[in-house]
């Protein structure tokens, strides 16, 4: 399944995924609240980012 999210991500899993290549396919964790105090608009605030890579019958594989 595939879905667009507006999301916030801060630290060095910001770091990460700034050095990653557009289009990579990753696994996040993290919760839905509002993007701030004054934005009251929901985004997903991702806590962990997990990159996956790989393609096993049709299925994505975990990098390692």
């Amino acid at each position: 399944m595939t879905a667009e999210v507006p999301f916030v991500v801060l630290g060095e899993e910001a770091r990460m995924l700034s050095q990653s290549v557009l289009g990579a396919a990753v696994s996040v964790n993290g919760f839905m609240a509002a993007k701030s105090l004054k934005n009251r608009r929901l985004v997903l605030h991702v806590e962990k980012i997990r990159f996956l890579e790989g393609n096993e019958n049709g299925f994505q594989t975990e990098a390692s």
